[in-house]
């Protein structure tokens, strides 16, 4: 059975109406919940990114979800820290917290003054973060010297049920690539046959564990003003790697996305009033195989979407 979640976005909410928003959500029905990891937003018009790991030790303790985040390791974050950032949410909420890792974003990297590498190094030093966490919180003291370097580390506080660390992907390459180390796979809505074309690249190559899907979706009763959320919030999302992943400002991102208009945020955004039109999507992404399914609403006001789909949709999808 799938499992139907709330994907978090500090980028576009605050932490305090993000925290009220999950507890709702919980209430609603939703079963599951997952969060962003962002130093910067996608636009000034989305205008907040609160820390995801202070946070997250707030939601799990107003809520009994499991949850899980999205994490870039190696430049902005030593993998040590996130080790231990894993480990101490594992050890408070045992069996209730996963982390997906990805190669990140130069948006949020940038800031630590580093060079943004090319990506086959962000690839190769994603691998090397992910064996130093695994080690880590398998008790092992480390001591590594690559594209990241750690100097005899332990994690003094482990938890006694392993976090399960989930490979982010959106290219069928890196879905084949993620098989050789992680425990599932997470990916973005696309086409069904790109979908299906990476879920046949990870299980062909071993891959382990359940498959996640992060949905975005504008849903309002009225079809216009659902339209205008996403084109406002959602436009300069848009882009392709490796637009998406070198830009590394904010202001940048909304100069390129200025005459972004609303059918190409329909090809990242399922956009409908139409309550039956996103309980049929849903429904196919699950059809595909996906176990863990996470729904985005572009918007920055969520209770009407809580509830609504709550009541109406998720329901019907049981």
């Amino acid at each position: 059975m799938t499992l139907y979640g709330i994907h978090n976005s500090h980028e576009q909410i605050g932490p305090a109406a993000l925290l009220d928003a999950v507890t709702r959500a919980e209430s609603a029905g939703f079963a599951a919940a997952m969060s962003s990891d962002h130093f910067s937003p996608w636009s000034t018009r989305q205008g907040e990114s609160a820390f995801a790991w202070s946070w997250l030790g707030a939601a799990m303790q107003a809520t009994s979800l499991p949850f899980g985040i999205v994490n870039a390791p190696g430049q902005r974050y030593h993998p040590a820290i996130i080790a231990q950032a894993i480990g101490t949410l594992g050890a408070m909420f045992p069996g209730r917290f996963w982390a997906a890792l990805g190669t990140g974003e130069a948006s949020n990297e940038h800031i630590t003054g580093d060079p943004w590498p090319r990506k086959d190094v962000r690839t190769a030093r994603l691998r090397e973060c992910v064996d130093v966490i695994r080690a880590l919180l398998a008790g092992e003291e480390v001591s590594h010297d690559g594209l990241v370097t750690v100097d005899r580390a332990r994690l003094w506080t482990r938890p006694a049920i392993t976090p399960k660390l989930v490979g982010a992907a959106v290219s069928v390459e890196t879905a084949r690539w993620c098989a050789e180390w992680a425990d599932g796979l997470i990916t973005v809505n696309a086409p069904h046959e790109h979908l299906r074309r990476m879920i046949d690249a990870y299980r062909e190559a071993g891959g382990r564990g359940a498959l996640h899907l992060q949905v975005h979706l504008s849903w309002d009763p009225s079809r216009e003003k659902a339209e205008a959320i996403a084109l406002d919030q959602w436009r300069s999302n848009v882009f392709a790697p490796p637009v998406c992943w070198d830009l590394d400002t904010a202001e940048a991102f909304d100069v390129v996305s200025e005459r972004v208009g609303i059918d190409q945020v329909r090809e990242s955004v399922h956009i409908s009033a139409d309550l039956g039109e996103h309980r049929d999507l849903l429904r196919g992404y699950a059809e595909l195989g996906f176990e863990e399914i996470y729904l985005h609403h572009v918007g920055q006001d969520l209770g009407e979407f809580i509830d609504t789909f709550g009541s109406e949709v998720l329901p019907q999808l049981a």
